[in-house]
Formats: C-alpha cells, structure tokens, sequence
C-alpha cells in the first residue's frame, strides 16, 4: 500500500478500456517484472548501517556466506515480484476507481523494492528464482480475487501480507552476515516502507481476514521461501 494514499478513498467511475487492452496491459507489466534488469529505479535504499564500513566484497565471502546471502536475496526477489502480482490483479478486480489507483500507485512504488533486489542478485552473481513466473500467476489470481471480495477486504488483505512481509525481512536481517552491509540496508529500507503500507491499509478501514485466510497465505508464503531459497 503506498505511504501517500490518501485518507479517503473516491469512488468516481473507472475510465473504460476493452478486454484486450486490460489482457495486454497485465502482458506488459508482468513481463517487466519477470524479466531481470526491465525495471527502471526511481529511489535509492539510503537507511545506512553501523557495518557499512566493514562490509566485504563477494570475493572476500565464504562459500556458505555467498549461498546463505544468494538464497535470501533470491527470496526477496521473488516476494517483490509477488507483491507486483497481488497489486495487479487488486487493481484489475477493484470495486472503487479510488482502489484501483491507488493499488496501481502501490505497485509502482514497490518497483523500487523489486529494483533493490534484482539488481543485488546481479551484483553477488545470482539468478532469479525459476519459479517467479508461477509464483506470479498464483499472486495475481489471489490479488483479484481479493479486489472481488470489496475494497475492505482487499485492505485487509495488503495488511496480512505486508505483516508477513515484514516477518520474512526481520528473519532475514538477523541471518546476513554483518559483512554483507549493503543487503542489509536494502532489507531495513524495505521493512520500514513495508510497515508504512501497512499501517496506511488500516488506516483506510481495512477488513481483518479469517483465520482460514491467513493460515492459506502463510502456507503459500512457505512454500515460495522454500522453493526459491536455492532455485
């Protein structure tokens, strides 16, 4: 959820565009954000560490340091390009014009996000999850039918995941090593924003989901961190 939505949400009509031109607009977008290096970057992670200065360059880690801090960028990756997805198909389904925009204007913050961790798997020399593209259409499925359910629920369902979110990057920081201080600036600078979306979401009424909802979305959640910490 962006950290600039605004307190009401407006409810004018959404402009109209042929099935074909919504079909192809998800085309492009989610073809931009499989395909590495697509993604322009708008901001810079600037939260700095107090290991910054010890930081280590990749051919100073251990074989063990580069495969822990290969598979948690590989999964940080993935979770943005999953967060894309659930935007998208939020947007797509939304009841209000006023949540389509803004869940559009979400997802084009979150590129950032997407941007920090493509670009890091580059620079240690990693690659993106094979699964991305599956990972992509289950996200996008849940994101619409999320915006199906009314935009209170769809609210609701940016608090839960951003919460998870913001779990996986606090395990996360504690598991790089200090030597690795620009992932860790990447992750903090994440969970900060993470949180805002998520308190901007209750702040706009978001539903709380049932128990059985959140306990599917942490499976899945799960089951992404798992399949994509080596592959």
């Amino acid at each position: 959820m962006s950290p600039h939505m605004p307190a009401t949400i407006p409810t004018r009509e959404k402009r109209h565009f042929s099935f074909v031109d919504r079909v192809l607009s998800e085309v492009d977008h989610a073809l931009k954000v499989l395909t590495p290096g697509a993604i322009v970057r708008h901001r810079t992670p600037e939260l700095s560490t107090t290991h910054e200065s010890n930081e280590f360059s990749i051919e100073q880690w251990s074989p063990k340091e580069r495969r822990l801090i290969g598979g948690l960028m590989r999964i940080n990756h993935c979770g943005e390009i999953c967060a894309q997805a659930l935007y998208q198909g939020q947007a797509a389904t939304a009841k209000s014009m006023g949540m389509h925009t803004a869940m559009r204007k979400a997802a084009e913050e979150e590129l950032d996000h997407l941007y920090w961790c493509d670009e890091r798997l580059q620079e240690i020399q990693e690659k993106p999850s094979i699964f991305n593209p599956i990972f992509y259409g289950a996200s996008f499925m849940l994101g619409a039918a999320a915006g199906l359910a009314g935009d209170r629920w769809s609210l609701g369902f940016v608090v839960e995941t951003e919460k998870q979110v913001g779990i996986h990057l606090e395990k996360h920081l504690a598991q790089l090593p200090l030597s690795d201080a620009k992932s860790q600036r990447i992750l903090q600078c994440m969970k900060i924003e993470e949180l805002q979306h998520q308190q901007e979401a209750e702040k706009l009424g978001a539903a709380s989901l049932p128990p059985p909802v959140k306990l599917a979305m942490r499976w899945m959640s799960s089951v992404m961190t798992t399949l994509t910490y080596k592959i």
